[in-house]
């Protein structure tokens, strides 16, 4: 059956779009009756449609007509044993941005449910990221507190030069360029910390979130 229906499928590629989703849909109907045990299946014995007509039409199998009016599967005596309704493609096609929307979403609750198992789990990892963050924070502010009191020693030194008349000595104007260089650089660090720490609380609270909502 599987063979049958990958031949089917590389027919199908040549055909346009509403064709293609017309005889995908009729395929899987069929699909789904074969796929049933034995023991479970419904003895059908034939389709039914009625076209824009109202003309009866009953074959053995569903094509694409029966999935373009909708259908019914009957048992050898002409009993109605299910009714499908008609396909709509353009409802279909206007329907699949959602779908596309709730399948990514899905995707996302599946990899976060790995990642974190729970609520509580994340809120953990919550807590751990942004105490490191913290303590980098810390560290970095305490180096720039010390570049802060090295720059008021070399500024003294400096008008101390002035002062006297001397000329300032070259090592000292290059401690001052390099000192004011490192600042900056430790400024912007610091910065960039401080952007990571509330991204980082703002993506674990939408992390926990979720999974409180899943949960």
């Amino acid at each position: 059956m599987l063979s049958q229906f990958k031949k089917k499928l590389t027919f199908i590629d040549s055909l346009s779009m509403s064709k293609k989703i017309i005889l995908i849909a009729c395929l899987l109907s069929n699909i789904a009756f074969a796929a049933v045990p034995a023991s479970q299946q419904p003895k059908t014995a034939w389709y039914r449609y009625y076209d824009s007509k109202g003309i009866a039409n009953i074959s053995t199998n569903v094509t694409p007509n029966h999935i373009r009016y909708g259908y019914e599967a009957l048992d050898q005596n002409m009993q109605v044993i299910q009714r499908n309704k008609p396909y709509n493609a353009e409802a279909d096609i206007k329907q699949a941005p959602q779908r596309a929307a709730q399948a990514k979403q899905m995707a996302s609750d599946s990899k976060l449910k790995r990642a974190y198992g729970n609520s509580a789990t994340a809120m953990l990892k919550k807590k751990d990221s942004l105490t490191l963050i913290s303590k980098q924070l810390a560290f970095q502010q305490e180096q720039l507190k010390q570049l802060q009191n090295d720059r008021i020693l070399f500024v003294r030194q400096e008008r101390e030069h002035f002062r006297k008349g001397e000329t300032v000595p070259a090592q000292l104007k290059t401690m001052l360029a390099n000192n004011q260089k490192n600042i900056v650089a430790k400024k912007e660090y610091i910065q960039s910390l401080q952007t990571s720490y509330r991204n980082s609380a703002a993506e674990y609270d939408r992390i926990i979130s979720r999974l409180k909502a899943m949960e």
